[in-house]
C-alpha cells in the first residue's frame, strides 16, 4: 500500500503531471498511467479539503457555543 502522502505532496506532483503533459513530455502509454495518477491526486486532495472544512466549521461552532 501507498504511503499517505501530505497534501503539499499530492498538488506538487499533480503540477509535475500537468507540466508534462502541457510540454509533451509523454508517449501514449504514459499519459494514460499519469492520467490515473492525476485523477488518485485530485481525489485525494479533495477529500482532504473537505475533511479540512468540516473541521474548521466544527471548531467555529463549538467556539460558538462556549
Amino acid at each position: 500500500m501507498e504511503k499517505t502522502i501530505k497534501y503539499e505532496e499530492a498538488l506538487h506532483e499533480l503540477e509535475q503531471i500537468v507540466k508534462m503533459m502541457e510540454n509533451d513530455e509523454l508517449d501514449i502509454d504514459q499519459m494514460g498511467e499519469k492520467l490515473k495518477r492525476a485523477q488518485q491526486l485530485i481525489r485525494l486532495c479533495k477529500d482532504r479539503l473537505t475533511k479540512t472544512d468540516e473541521e474548521i466549521k466544527a471548531i467555529l461552532a463549538d467556539a460558538d457555543n462556549s
